[in-house]
């Protein structure tokens, strides 16, 4: 029996990294995971393999910076499953550049996937999530939130995932939805293994635990979260970087 038996969990950027590992995890835990993601190649690949695995599972492709599609992937989740239980907003772009060099461009493609996407999803979980009385609304933000060189777009698109889930967590905590922010700090995936060496060893000289994190580690905090044992955590902001905040 795992902790999310019949659970019905939408992970967004869920084709490979950070996301695979979430909802994988899910998975695991006995949700049955709609993995959301815009290449549909790459979503069939972790569907063989959740499978594969045992995990039940399906795919959706949908752009979450569209508000149509993140409304018919919401509808296509009700067809097919009857609700939507949980969600996570992983889905998340960069465009890294100093503040006197970014266009306007790089600016609103990050605002538009990272903060807009992420409340066009928890709109639509919201209004599933109200008429039951139950849910979870879980979003990736990121220790950037405070501020990063070269991050200004990045940064203040994961600090506004911070206002929207603790303002989500008031308006919908009498309605028996739970709204939290996972930080996670420097990950071990696909995005960060292609820096240099020289930056990876900085990176990793910064964490207290004196190593990069996995994806393992964020899922684990979220599968509680998503779960029953985490019925009184609702606004929170939780790091999960080996002490890289503190």
């Amino acid at each position: 029996m795992g902790r999310l038996d019949n659970k019905i969990a939408i992970v967004t950027g869920a084709a490979r990294g950070l996301g695979k590992g979430i909802a994988e995890k899910l998975g695991k835990e006995g949700a049955k995971v709609i993995v959301v993601d815009m290449n549909e190649d790459s979503c069939k690949e972790v569907i063989q393999e959740f499978s594969e695995k045992g995990y039940e599972a399906s795919y959706y492709t949908a752009n979450i910076a569209k508000q149509e599609e993140v409304q018919d992937l919401f509808k296509h989740a009700v067809e097919k499953y009857g609700t939507v239980d949980i969600l996570v907003n992983n889905a998340g772009i960069n465009r890294d550049v100093t503040i006197h060099k970014m266009t306007a461009e790089q600016w609103q493609q990050v605002i538009d996937v990272n903060l807009t996407g992420t409340f066009y999803c928890t709109q639509e979980a919201s209004k599933i999530m109200r008429e039951k009385e139950y849910g979870r609304i879980i979003s990736i933000s990121s220790a950037s939130w405070l501020g990063n060189f070269g991050q200004a777009n990045y940064a203040a698109s994961k600090a506004g995932v911070v206002g929207l889930m603790k303002t989500a967590a008031r308006e919908l905590a009498k309605k028996n939805i739970t709204c939290n922010a996972i930080c996670p700090g420097f990950i071990d995936t696909d995005m960060t293994r292609g820096v240099p060496d020289k930056v990876w060893d900085i990176m990793v000289s910064k964490i207290p635990m004196g190593r990069a994190g996995s994806p393992s580690d964020v899922a684990n905090m979220i599968a509680f979260l998503a779960s029953d044992e985490a019925s009184y955590v609702t606004g929170e902001v939780i790091n999960v970087g080996g002490g890289m905040v503190l």
